[in-house]
């Protein structure tokens, strides 16, 4: 009797789902671009590390990518201002993890990187600048992270 009575359960729980996902279809939801939050990032751990060039590399990435997000809403909402502050804000924060790269070649490529997010946050479309060389900007960074 028990097991016939989890059966009958099992199925008109089966049915009911069946029915809602049914009545679902087409549905769109708009999320603000505000509302969730940032994805998980692993921020190197100080270290006696910290100057290694792997290190260096891990801060970089981590910088450019949580200000990726922070631009991504500054887009949304059409905030010039937010953007450019966004990129200067990057770029001072490019060269301080940068500046204590034991790698010479790392701190070239870090300003480098530096400078192309400060010149970023000095153009009166910064759309532009992140709609270009920004999604390629962590390359300069290839070959320095050994």
């Amino acid at each position: 009797m028990r097991q016939s009575r989890r059966t009958i359960e099992t199925a008109a729980l089966l049915a009911a789902s069946a029915v809602l996902v049914a009545g679902c279809d087409g549905i769109e939801i708009e999320v603000p671009a505000g509302s969730l939050p940032a994805p998980v990032s692993i921020a190197p751990v100080p270290s006696a590390s910290a100057g290694q060039p792997e290190y260096v590399c891990t801060a970089v990435y981590k910088i450019l990518t949580d200000g990726a997000v922070r631009l991504a809403e500054h887009t949304v909402n059409n905030d010039t201002e937010g953007l450019k502050r966004t990129f200067a804000d990057m770029s001072a924060q490019v060269s301080a993890a940068g500046g204590k790269s034991t790698d010479a070649a790392q701190r070239t490529a870090t300003e480098a990187i530096s400078g192309a997010l400060a010149d970023g946050s000095r153009l009166t479309d910064p759309k532009t600048f992140l709609e270009g060389d920004f999604a390629i900007i962590g390359r300069r960074l290839d070959g320095t992270c050994t």
